[in-house]
């Protein structure tokens, strides 16, 4: 072999060459800065021509040789070796099946003894193509324990996260944790282990709202975190107890009109005052400012009101005292409910049947999907196998989910889409509008409203969802939909399946936005703190509804518009039967 000075536009490329696909356009973009900066660092392999010609044929460095010819090179050093009787194809496909990336803490090394010859990080990221930023990871790596970096060098590399944490600590608390978690001749460390011992406390610039004035004041220095994202302040300290000093300080300086500091319970909620109620909407000139420090030290604000004093009634007040027995003699009659016990199982089915389609089949963005779940498991249909304690059973129907998202060596391994499909497939599972045990409540309506689930429901306008409506829901159907009205109910519900049949019809009951009252009262028994009193306004729920669901019944018997519309015996015998089971 020798090596010898050519025009690098005067090579041939060799047809028999092994890599055959193209190289993506950022790679390229990588080499190309890197032979400006500093050339060609291994010479291309060239074989003279064997069919007469006096030029040179590349074996190995096709993309080099492209990329100097990119850069405006004149000129470039190739290494002519003897032809091969394979046309070099044996030479080029050892080369790059031999071809390995640089060990990680070779490279960290590698840039420390760059820097020590006196090459600087802006330099040395011109030279290899990377952003200064990563040059100084690369940096802050490289002062890992030796000890440590000499287990990383053998395959034992700990997860990014690890050695975010690790690379991170000092060197005399990494020398104390190594010495006490140091693994014998031919284990893995246990990395996890060590990242935990050296894991402090964090908390960032980004969330404190004191200025500098106060940080020098409580003795606060912050520290660049190197692996936070380019775009976000990844200034942090882990003087705990000065940030939240300095933190109390501006919240007293900086308190609201009708404003205070209040503290925050095991769940990191703040503790209100006694028969406070917190506002969610838009607070009023009234109401009260309370101020706390959540879990990761940022300023929070809520608003709460305070109830109004009740004023005396009887001999002192305006309003007369009422009671007694002609109070409770003064009942208003119950009307018939809109939609019978049997138009809600119908509803429940349609909307379950709507939920599902959508799940499968609908338009829904990752971070709703992960939302969704979220909602899923707080369904009061939900019974999940937990490890913490006690003994659970069932839970089998997601496993067959989640299988398809490790590999035949147990690892998890997955793509977008087999995630996209195991997590609509659990939510499938577990969401239902069904009456009965299955029932998720609410959440299966906020749900279905969050994904447009309305567009899946079948048309209602059928005569056996109609026959399930009362008298006036049905007149505000026709109203709706601009149906005259009818001497009798039978005819007025024929008219109305006639209207329906060639037009979608969902009735105000099968959709799945809940009401703003209900969703409000669920966001406040969910944010309460005492389980049992939520507990109990569940069971007088439940009771009143036992009582609404009677009292349909027996206005059903009464009705007399149309002999369809009364249940009979039979859905007497069937809805008593269905009380019974639910009751059970």
């Amino acid at each position: 072999m020798q090596i010898m000075k050519v025009d690098p536009r005067a090579l041939k490329e060799n047809p028999d060459r092994m890599r055959q696909s193209k190289s993506s356009p950022q790679a390229d973009a990588l080499m190309l800065a890197t032979i400006k900066a500093v050339g060609i660092v291994q010479p291309p392999v060239v074989a003279p021509e064997t069919d007469g010609g006096n030029g040179y044929i590349i074996d190995a460095g096709h993309r080099r040789v492209r990329l100097a010819i990119a850069a405006g090179l004149d000129e470039i050093e190739i290494l002519v070796a003897d032809a091969a009787n394979d046309n070099g194809a044996m030479r080029s496909m050892v080369e790059n099946s031999v071809r390995e990336p640089l060990n990680p803490v070779d490279q960290w090394r590698g840039i420390e003894r760059l820097v020590a010859l006196g090459w600087t990080e802006e330099a040395i990221a011109v030279a290899l193509a990377l952003p200064v930023r990563q040059i100084r990871k690369l940096r802050l790596l490289a002062n890992v324990l030796p000890a440590m970096l000499e287990q990383m060098a053998l395959g034992d590399m700990p997860s990014e996260q690890q050695l975010r944490i690790i690379a991170a600590a000092g060197q005399a608390d990494q020398k104390e944790v190594w010495k006490a978690h140091k693994p014998k001749k031919g284990d893995t460390a246990p990395w996890w282990q060590i990242a935990n011992a050296l894991t402090k406390k964090r908390m960032y610039a980004r969330e404190a709202s004191f200025g500098d004035d106060l940080a020098q004041a409580y003795g606060i220095e912050w520290v660049e975190d190197l692996f936070a994202p380019a775009d976000q302040d990844g200034r942090y300290t882990t003087n705990v107890e000065g940030f939240v000093g300095a933190q109390h300080e501006w919240m007293t300086s900086n308190l609201p009109k009708r404003g205070g500091i209040v503290e925050v319970n095991s769940w990191g909620q703040p503790e209100l005052p006694k028969k406070a109620s917190q506002v969610y909407g838009k607070p009023s000139k009234s109401d009260h400012t309370a101020i706390y420090l959540d879990r990761d030290g940022k300023v929070q604000t809520v608003h709460y009101r305070m109830p109004e004093a009740t004023k005396p009634k009887g001999a002192g007040g305006n309003e007369p005292i009422t009671g007694g027995d002609d109070a409770d003699a003064i009942a208003a009659p119950k009307a018939r409910p809109d939609v019978t016990q049997k138009g809600h199982d119908m509803i429940g089915d349609f909307r379950t049947d709507a939920l599902h389609d959508a799940l499968g089949r609908a338009q829904i963005e990752d971070d709703m999907l992960m939302a969704l779940m979220v909602l899923a498991f707080a369904g009061k249909n939900v019974r999940v196998d937990s490890g913490a304690d006690g003994t659970f059973y069932g839970g089998k129907r997601f496993s067959r989910h989640a299988v398809g998202l490790f590999d035949e060596h147990g690892r998890l391994a997955f793509d977008q889409d087999q995630l996209r499909v195991a997590v609509r497939s659990v939510l499938i599972d577990v969401l239902s509008c069904r009456r009965g045990m299955s029932n998720s409540g609410m959440i299966a309506g906020i749900a279905g409203d969050a994904i447009g689930a309305d567009e899946f429901l079948p048309n209602m306008g059928s005569e056996d969802f109609l026959l399930c409506l009362s008298r006036q829901a049905l007149e505000a159907s026709c109203a709706e939909a601009s149906v005259q009205l009818r001497q009798k109910v039978r005819e007025t519900r024929a008219a109305l399946v006639e209207h329906f049949a060639n037009e979608h019809f969902v009735h105000s009951a099968g959709r799945f936005a809940p009401p703003a009252d209900e969703l409000l009262e669920w966001i406040r028994a969910g944010a309460a703190a005492d389980v049992i009193g939520a507990g109990s306004r569940s069971n007088d729920g439940d009771a009143d509804e036992a009582v609404e669901e009677q009292a349909g019944q027996v206005e059903e018997e009464a009705d007399q518009g149309d002999p369809h519309e009364t249940d009979g015996a039979a859905d007497e015998e069937h809805d008593q039967d269905f009380d019974q089971r639910a009751a059970a």
